[in-house]
Formats: C-alpha cells, structure tokens, sequence
C-alpha cells in the first residue's frame, strides 16, 4: 500500500518532474499555486524535462545533429534552452526566425523549412546564413541562388517525398504522394532538382530530406525512410559522381498522450534507423552520411500541462459535461485531428468514484471539446481545477483568439521555482490591433 506522504512520480503522459501525492506538483512547485497565482487557463512547462529530453537524443544519437523543430513550441526562453543544451532550430517561418535571431541562435545551427518560403523569408533566411535551406520546390532553387552574395555559398537540402504514409492522422502525415511537401522521386522532380542544384555555383548540395509525418509510434517507418533515402544518395553518385553528406530524415517521434501509452524512445529510433543507414550505405559501397534529425514534439510535449478552472457541471441523459474556461483556443487539435487526452483534478481531496465526463471548453462551438472521456471525480464542481497533461507541442504555437479569448500564459517551473515566459493575451493586447474606429 502507497504511504499517504510519499511523493510518487507520476509517469507517462505527466511531465517528467511530476508528482500528483500528496499534492500535485511539478518542479517542486504546487499546481494549486501555479493556478492562483497566474489564473487559468494556463500552460505550465517543465524546463528539467525539455532538457533532459535533449540529452537524451544526443545521448543516443551522438554523431547525428539534432534540430528541434521549432513549430512545436517556441519562444526565446525556449529558444535559449535548446542553444544551451547543443541542437539545433527547425524554423519554418519568418517568425520563428526572428525568435531565433533575437536570442543570438547561432546560424550555422539553424535548419530552414517550409512549402511556400516568401521572397523576404528567404532574403532573411540567407542574410542570417542559416546554416541549411530546406529546398520544398523546384522554384525555390534560382530564388535561393539569386539572393546569395558573390562569392558565398549557401547549402541546402533536398526534400523528397519518399511516399511512406507514416502518423497518427491523415491531416499530418507529410510522406506520401499527393500532399504539399517535397519534390516527388517518382514523378522527376527529384532529380531534377539534385541537377539544377548543382549547376549553381551559388548552392552547395549539403543533402537530402525527407519527412513522414507527426505522432509516429513505432522506428519502423523510419527504418523503410532510411533505407530509400540512402538509395537516393547512391542515384546521385551513380549520376553525378558526388555524394551529399548529409541525410535528414525529420521528425515526428510520438510521445504518450493517455496513460498506459509510451513515447517512441530517442533510442529506440537511434538503434533502428542507425542501423539501418549503415546496412543499406554499406550494399551500395557508400560512405555513411551524417544523420540529421528534427524531433520536436518529443521534447517538448510531454514536458507541459495546461490547467483549467472549471465554470459549470451539466448533467444530461446521455452524458456529464465538465465545462472550463479555456478549450479550441488553446487546444485546437481534438477538433483538428481527434486527438485524445486525459485529466485530473488538482487542489482537493475527493473521495469520489471517478467517472468518465465530457471535458469541454467554454467556445461558442459543438466541437470545442478537450477529452471525450476524462476520468474525473463524480463531485466534479465549478471551482476546481484540472490539469490536462501533455499539452507542451502544439498547443501554444497552434493557440488562437477564437470568440476574442486571449492566448494563455507559458510558465516554466524547474527547481521549485516559477517564472513566466510568455504572458497572458489580456483584452487589452486584443484592442490594439484593432484600428477600425
């Protein structure tokens, strides 16, 4: 029998600091406190998880370059752990770049995605010399090169699309034919890009790409990804008589959402992929090119919460709905993709039998529901306040203003200490931009 007073770590899918007796806490900080203090909704993130869960991808991937793919979750404080801690920056936007540069992210470290890269995306991307362009379309090719300075060189990659359907959901899977990203192998677009790289004296052919989608759960089809893409350095060589040295093969490692769930290991993955890059280089006489990897979800998503103040009980026949002060704003992606997510009530005791409740927001919209089957105790009331974990990717970057709700505040605990990092979106902020009177 668990003793009352022990701290017990909560596990998957709670941050890795996590313990929920005898009171829930999170880098030693209350979540109870957390909520007074800064008022809910509110996404708290554990700084001693991000980091750790850094360490340990280059702790199993030792001579590959590992870039955290910003989109996930970014800000400078964010930003400035993942520069401490020896990655890289995936960023896909202007924005992020900004974020980057104001922090002093060092450009040799930054990759550069995105299908649509605006012309000053682009200007801005090769001004900072990022140190790779994620070349999406054959387009691309001569814009990069025109914005190149005389005598410079700016290297980048190919993505290809290695049609490999990979990831939790239609909507973010990113491998296969028919969707937006890439340049096809199969329709020529690949190659033909590889030779127009090359006859650039501007570019530098630094490699090839690929990205499967999001919310992968098993090193398998990164196994198959690895194996066609180190095929397609062996074209090029076979063609060309080069050989890139890099392969990058993106990101997307899932993580636990529910309990009983698991994260796919970083070293897992490493001894999957590792192996099978080796292997496949190995029959086709190659040299083994330098691994790149873009996890983002996976370092930060399982390191955030977001805690909740719950407004009204409804009790209906067919169902009981938990209604709280937050929802789609700050978590779009049940109504995105179903996504699926548990709860717990913080703050008190209760002695109640749990019970399977509607978690829902307090949007003007059917679908603004945050877990169909929250286990919640059956005395749930107005006042209380739930924790939903696993909210530290795609909940704060994805967060918007619907029904003029402002985003929530990013506090990260470590330590036993609190600080905020991003404040509260106020009323105030919502008024500013707008200049109709």
């Amino acid at each position: 029998m668990t003793h009352p007073l022990r701290q017990d770590p909560a596990g998957p899918p709670w941050p890795a600091t996590t313990h929920l007796r005898p009171v829930a806490r999170v880098g030693g900080v209350p979540l109870i406190d957390l909520a007074e203090r800064y008022g809910t909704p509110a996404y708290v993130v554990d700084e001693t998880d991000v980091r750790r869960r850094c360490r340990a991808y280059r702790a199993a991937l030792p001579h590959a370059h590992i870039v955290y793919a910003a989109k996930a979750f970014l800000c400078r404080a964010v930003a400035d752990w993942i520069r401490d801690e020896g990655l890289g920056l995936d960023v896909c936007s202007g924005g992020e770049l900004a974020i980057a540069r104001s922090v002093g992210f060092p450009a040799d470290r930054i990759v550069f995605h995105g299908n649509a890269k605006t012309p000053r995306e682009l200007r801005e991307a090769v001004d900072y010399g990022v140190g790779r362009i994620v070349v999406d379309n054959l387009a691309e090719i001569h814009r990069i090169a025109g914005l190149v300075p005389a005598g410079g060189r700016q290297p980048v990659l190919l993505r290809l699309v290695p049609d490999i359907e990979a990831g939790a959901h239609p909507k973010i899977r990113t491998g296969g034919e028919g969707q937006k990203f890439g340049l096809s192998i199969a329709s020529g677009d690949a190659a033909a890009a590889v030779a127009r790289v090359l006859r650039q004296p501007e570019l530098r052919l630094a490699g090839l790409h690929c990205h499967l989608g999001s919310q992968i759960g098993t090193a398998t089809p990164y196994e198959e990804a690895a194996r066609l893409m180190a095929e397609q350095l062996a074209g090029i060589r076979d063609t060309h008589g080069i050989v890139p040295p890099e392969l990058d093969l993106g990101g997307g490692q899932g993580i636990a959402y529910l309990p009983g769930e698991h994260d796919l290991a970083p070293a897992d993955y490493a001894r999957t992929v590792v192996k099978a890059v080796e292997e496949r280089c190995a029959a086709l006489r190659l040299p083994v090119p330098r691994l790149i990897v873009e996890p983002g979800r996976s370092i930060t998503g399982p390191a955030g919460l977001t805690l909740y103040r719950v407004i009204a009980v409804k009790r209906t026949l067919a169902r009981t709905f938990v209604a709280v002060d937050g929802g789609m704003s700050d978590n779009p992606r049940p109504s995105l993709y179903g996504a699926r997510y548990t709860a717990r009530l913080i703050g008190r005791d209760s002695h109640a039998p749990i019970r399977p409740v509607t978690l829902v927001g307090h949007h003007c919209e059917a679908g603004d529901v945050i877990s169909e089957d929250a286990p919640l105790p059956a005395d749930i009331r107005a006042g209380d306040i739930v924790a939903v974990p696993a909210t530290g990717a795609y909940h704060h970057s994805m967060a918007s203003t619907y029904n003029q709700t402002g985003r929530p505040p990013v506090i990260a605990v470590t330590d036993g200490t609190a600080r905020p990092l991003v404040r509260r979106e106020e009323f105030d902020d919502l008024m500013r931009r707008d200049v109709g009177l």
